[in-house]
């Protein structure tokens, strides 16, 4: 493989230090290319069709399921590709290139008052086209939904190094064609790298509320903390924009990471939520009312619930509010740093990423811890996106057999989900850790389709192997 392009290098150490991401795996690929410019992405994947070899694109490289690492052929790294192009504070937009920085974005944003609504933990530190591959979702995903709903535009190259501008259409009718051939855009947000490269992302904005108010509820029973997550998110009085949950063993981190190891001991689990004074998000935003936050209405709902009333924290400005979610992230984290541990003994970090109907969580969850105790498993520190339906479960095995064990686990897991009419995947992508699990939710018809899309655009198969398609 000789590639002439712009930014392309052999060199050992560089290779190295491209060959891992947040997932646990490693990958040494042959060669890693570092452009500056779309023309210059371009340049490469013309070369890389016509020697046919693999291309896999990368941000940031926190993808959690590997699909930012490649142990054959080009590591597109698009880290050099980070200008903030403009912020359109009428038209409510941001265009930026891949490599931005989310969290950067966002503060960019916030300077014309204005919100970028996706909010993965990783904000900080990974980038747009990472946010826009994965169709990566967050906290706030309960009111505002994932990335793709805020996909304006995107400029993509394609594998034989052709350069797509693709916008939303704005018809409101529309009857040409299979639905899906209505909008392209869609097809890339979520692709991970293997229907073509994003080089530069165009996104909507929302008003930027004045007020956060959050929450931290702690309770005796779990079930009573997820009944309250259902009530919370079905009130009429209460418009949360997110509803985060913490079993016991991710509690414990967070009460360790706040420094506080009296706060709410007695408790089974913790639901922190937050809502906020911003107008309705139903296309008329600047002319809607702002509202302000009820809080005897999350106070009395809680009681209800069986929430312990003495430990209760309420979070009223914006200092405070960080701090609450500095203390959810601290969770991952430390997950992470445990996990990372035992990668010389064939261990890791396993994290499960699968979602239901959310009235069902509480019987997904009964089931995945008997799926632990049947093979010996201990229980993984559970938390995340309830009001979605949707936990992390993170396991750490110790050792190759026993990570055998906990993906023993995780596959009955998912087969039971998949029965409530759940996914596998909800917010971090399939990658090349999930792809056995694809067939559990996608049918033949499905997976089929999927393919002949891949054969348009990549016919030769070179962009991101290994990822999504099992």
């Amino acid at each position: 493989m000789e590639l002439a392009a712009a930014g392309v290098t052999r060199d050992d150490g560089v290779r190295a230090a491209f060959a891992e991401d947040a997932s646990g795996l490693r990958m040494v690929p042959d060669a890693v290319a570092r452009p500056t410019s779309a023309a210059e992405a371009a340049e490469l994947l013309r070369e890389a069709s016509a020697t046919r070899t693999p291309v896999t694109p990368a941000g940031a490289q926190t993808s959690t399921t590997g699909a930012s690492i490649a142990d054959r052929g080009v590591l597109l790294s698009l880290s050099r590709m980070t200008r903030l192009l403009d912020v359109d504070a009428d038209r409510r937009i941001v265009r930026a290139e891949a490599g931005a920085i989310l969290g950067d974005v966002k503060r960019a944003a916030a300077e014309h008052g204005l919100l970028l609504a996706p909010d993965p933990t990783s904000e900080d530190w990974s980038t747009v086209g990472g946010a826009v591959a994965c169709n990566a979702s967050g906290a706030r995903s309960l009111r505002y939904g994932a990335t793709r709903p805020h996909v304006a535009a995107l400029t993509v190259v394609t594998a034989a190094g052709e350069t797509l501008e693709l916008r939303r259409p704005r018809l409101e009718k529309n009857t040409v064609g299979f639905a899906f051939a209505h909008d392209p855009v869609d097809w890339f947000v979520g692709s991970e790298g293997t229907l073509g490269v994003v080089v530069e992302v165009e996104l909507s904005l929302l008003p930027l509320p004045e007020r956060v108010t959050g929450f931290a509820f702690p309770f005796a029973r779990e079930e009573d903390a997820l009944a309250f997550v259902v009530a919370a998110r079905e009130s009429p009085a209460l418009r949360p924009r997110c509803l985060e949950f913490f079993d016991e063993r991710a509690l414990a981190i967070a009460r360790d990471a706040g420094g506080d190891a009296a706060w709410a001991a007695g408790a089974a689990a913790l639901v922190y939520a937050e809502d906020s004074d911003e107008p309705s998000l139903d296309g008329e935003a600047t002319a809607a009312p702002r509202r302000d936050v009820p809080l005897d209405d999350w106070l009395s709902l809680a009681e209800r619930h069986g929430a312990a009333t003495d430990d209760i924290r309420v979070y009223e400005d914006d200092a405070a509010v960080r701090e609450a979610r500095r203390v959810r992230h601290a969770v991952p984290a430390t997950m992470n740093e445990r996990g990372a541990r035992h990668r010389s003994a064939g261990g890791r970090k396993v994290s499960t990423d699968w979602a239901v109907p959310y009235a069902r969580l509480g019987a997904a969850l009964a089931e995945a811890r008997r799926a632990a105790d049947r093979h010996g498993v201990e229980q993984a520190v559970t938390y995340g996106h309830a009001g979605n339906g949707h936990p992390h479960q993170n396991f750490i095995a110790r050792d190759a057999d026993e990570l055998r064990r906990i993906e023993a686990v995780v596959g009955e897991t998912l087969a039971h989900v998949v029965s409530l009419g759940g996914t596998v995947a909800a917010e971090h992508g399939v990658g090349k850790l999930k792809r056995r699990w694809v067939p559990l939710q996608l049918g033949t018809l499905q997976l089929g389709a999927m393919r002949a899309l891949k054969h348009e655009l990549d016919p030769l198969g070179i962009l991101a192997p290994g990822n999504v398609f099992p």
